[in-house]
């Protein structure tokens, strides 16, 4: 009996909820960390960036509509699909990241564990941050967070799956959309997870995964106007002060990339980040004689 041909797998950018190539028909070569051939990955273009923020924008609407109970679903939800593919992630961050097997199901332990804790947070972010202010008058003052909308995320170079979640799950978990450029030299953990976020109830374009060369696809997204924040954990000294001036143009919102140890427990810290404040006043009616109001 002659030997089985092994089915190669083609790895395709994920965007408004589809899996396309790149347009511009370009891949590279991604090895591991002894330099063993594993796969090509899409090259992303400029164009493809500005694809990602269409299909973004297009979902902020329903995503950010929808209720903070909904959203824990929806995190919960892609852990469970996680835990039923642990096997499979555990092999593409071994090889991504060089680890043996046992450490590596321990990151990818750690990782489906990370968006359980994000998916508590969706509906208890705003008591925290938010509530009601003391005012001198008669008037409610409430203030309650609201989601910043479009957050491009440059994906952690070098933990490329539980940094990757780290920084991705507390974006969405707060109603924002995101398009997520995948570590550099790592790209397969995340363009893995796509497929896992495409069946976990989570509405196409909620999430945009692109893949390539980090500083290609960053240029015209930091500069894009309708990108509304833009988080730099993937991007070194040099390319992050480029982009922290092109992301000036419009304001947008900036996290700088800084020293992280992954495998802590998060705070709140990248939840609020890419969260604005709305603050409401409302008269509560006429003070009495005795000082009382309605």
């Amino acid at each position: 009996m002659s030997d089985r041909l092994t089915v190669l797998k083609t790895y395709k950018l994920y965007v408004g909820g589809k899996f396309p190539r790149s347009e511009s028909g370009r891949v590279y070569e991604v090895t591991d960390s002894k330099g063993k051939w594993l796969a090509n990955a899409p090259l992303s273009s400029r164009k493809d960036a500005r694809d990602a923020v269409v299909a973004a924008r297009k979902a902020f609407g329903g995503w950010s509509g929808a209720t903070a109970y909904n959203r824990g679903q929806v995190l919960y939800r892609v852990a469970e699909m996680l835990e039923g593919r642990r096997d499979q992630f555990t092999r593409e961050v071994a090889d991504a990241e060089g680890l043996s097997k046992s450490k590596a199901a321990a990151v990818v332990d750690a990782t489906i564990d990370r968006w359980v804790w994000y998916a508590g947070w969706t509906d208890k972010i705003a008591q925290v941050v938010g509530g009601g202010n003391p005012v001198a008058g008669p008037f409610f003052n409430l203030s309650s967070p609201e989601p910043t909308g479009v957050v491009a995320v440059l994906a952690p170079q070098e933990s490329s799956f539980l940094g990757l979640v780290s920084v991705l799950a507390p974006v969405i978990a707060t109603g924002n959309t995101a398009i997520v450029v995948a570590s550099e030299k790592s790209p397969l953990p995340a363009l893995s997870l796509a497929e896992v976020l495409a069946t976990s109830d989570v509405p196409g374009g909620v999430v945009n995964v692109l893949s390539g060369r980090t500083a290609e696809i960053a240029t015209p997204l930091a500069a894009h106007q309708d990108v509304n924040a833009i988080d730099l954990a993937g991007a070194d000294e040099v390319l992050a002060k480029e982009l922290e001036i092109a992301a000036a143009d419009n304001l947008k919102r900036v996290l700088r990339p800084q020293p992280v140890d992954y495998a802590e427990t998060p705070g709140i810290d990248r939840m609020t980040a890419f969260l604005e404040t709305k603050t409401v006043w409302h008269p509560t009616g006429s003070l009495g004689a005795s000082g009382s109001s309605y």
